[in-house]
């Protein structure tokens, strides 16, 4: 068998060198190579005299451009035992809140019993790397997952090419499956409630499912120190090391407004912090008070240039500036952050869907003190440290200015969205879809799987072939 795969390589080798190639690219997604043109005779009609004219050189075509080619999916030698292991997994996908019929059981057990080979390298590679990218990346298309802006890093930290590799060398299929599953306590119950349900429940199965998949949207880990806000929820939780350590009520962005679900580092702290208004809000809201009552607006700390299309507005910072007293320094493209409101009574309502997508929080300040700690690496049960960074805190907001308190180490923040999380009594339970943000996810369940690309695989050059 190693013989033939040595042949089948020296085939290729020369098939390449020749420009053989070409003709093979159509079966590589997205690969679109151009038909050759047919021949062109060289000798005149036969009825047709030849013309006595000079011999003029005919110019030379330019050459045919490079063709960039997707790589191919790798493929890894798969012996009869590990691919039977690879067949368990997949059977049991539906232990994972994926299905079974994704991966294409009966063709792998059809493969399995023809014997080692090509046929059943190229399958089994080809279904593991089906599988190892939505226990990674999750199953739902980009387009059911509304508003989902989260940078997910696993792509380079958890190479599939290296997971596949694993899988064969190791023998240890199931292992190298589940190490690319989601390191979270949350995901852990969810898989463990998903057991003990019963499947005629379907209702709440797809709810499991749903939110598992959102899981694997995240990042594997979300890092030793990081905030995790859950707006179904309306609660924003510090977590260190695994574990909760503090926890505080939010409002969330309003059903028209919604709080995109997006991931960010918080840099520093901003006291006395402006309010550069969006777009959105000048149009609808600010926009007019300046038009009807300049002198109201001003009242509220509003002050703006231009007119129009170019109204740009900022609300200088004050008793009663929207942004409190200070906000969270976490910049990304959707200007969405974390911060202080002189409304605090709102705190004791739920739900609170009352903001133009941003994050208030219950207690800004104590959270401020909390991640000034976190940044500088100082112990959460040092009580000089936390007086330290409060005093620093009171110093800065007695003055009355706006200031940026600069973080050391960036803090990882993760805006989520979870209708079936642990709550603070540590069991799970279910949050009502503020957002309607279940139906697209449920909807996708029922359609066939979506073939995934694999991004960390580059693609290479294939030379034309010369024209003589």
């Amino acid at each position: 068998m190693q013989k033939d795969k040595q042949v089948a390589t020296r085939r290729l080798t020369v098939a390449v060198a020749l420009g053989g190639l070409i003709a093979a690219v159509p079966q590589h997604a997205g690969a679109k190579i151009s038909a050759p043109p047919p021949p062109v005779s060289i000798l005149p009609p036969a009825t047709s005299p030849v013309p006595m004219v000079p011999e003029v050189p005919s110019p030379v075509p330019p050459p045919p451009a490079p063709v960039l080619v997707p790589s191919p999916a790798p493929v890894a030698h798969w012996t009869s035992v590990d691919a039977t292991a690879l067949l368990t997994v997949i059977e049991g996908a539906g232990k994972r809140g994926l299905f079974a019929a994704d991966y294409a059981p009966a063709g792998l057990r059809a493969a399995i019993a023809v014997g080692e080979g090509l046929a059943l390298d190229s399958l089994a590679s080809r279904l593991f790397i089906q599988l190892a990218l939505d226990l990674r990346d999750g199953r739902t298309p980009a387009a059911a997952r509304v508003q989902w802006l989260v940078k997910d890093s696993d792509a380079t930290t958890l190479p599939i090419e290296g997971l596949l590799q694993l899988a064969v060398t190791s023998h240890n299929v199931e292992a190298v499956l589940a190490s690319a599953e989601p390191q979270s306590p949350d995901y852990a119950a969810l898989k463990a409630t998903l057991a003990k349900t019963p499947a005629t429940d379907k209702a709440r199965v797809a709810l499991i499912r749903a939110n598992m998949d959102r899981w694997r949207w995240l990042p594997r880990s979300l890092g030793p120190k990081h905030l995790l806000a859950n707006v179904p929820e309306y609660m924003l939780r510090v977590n260190i090391f695994g574990k909760t350590i503090a926890s505080y009520r939010v409002i969330v962005g309003k059903k028209d407004t919604a709080t995109p679900q997006l991931s960010a580092n918080a840099v520093g702290i901003v006291v006395h912090p402006p309010w550069v208004l969006p777009r959105s809000i000048i149009t609808q809201e600010v926009g007019p008070l300046i038009a009807r009552s300049p002198a109201a607006a001003r009242a509220r700390g509003y002050t703006w240039t231009g007119s129009g299309k170019t109204l740009s507005v900022v609300q200088q910072p004050g008793p009663s500036a929207a942004l409190g007293l200070l906000k969270i320094d976490m910049p990304n493209p959707d200007a969405i952050f974390i911060h202080d409101t002189p409304n605090r009574t709102l705190f004791a309502n739920h739900p609170r869907a009352y903001s133009h997508g941003c994050l208030r929080t219950e207690r800004a300040f104590e959270l401020g003190i909390l991640l000034g700690i976190l940044q500088s690496g100082e112990s959460m049960e040092d009580a000089a440290a936390r007086d330290r960074v409060a005093e620093e805190l009171v110093t800065l907001i007695k003055l009355g200015k706006t200031e940026k308190v600069p973080f050391k180490d960036p803090i990882p923040v993760f805006i989520s969205y979870f209708t079936l999380a642990t709550g603070m009594d540590g069991k799970l339970q279910t949050y009502v879809d503020v957002y309607g943000r279940d139906a697209p996810v449920f909807a996708s369940f029922d359609q066939p799987r979506v073939e995934k690309k694999i991004p960390e695989l580059p693609a290479f050059v294939v030379a034309p072939v010369p024209v003589l």
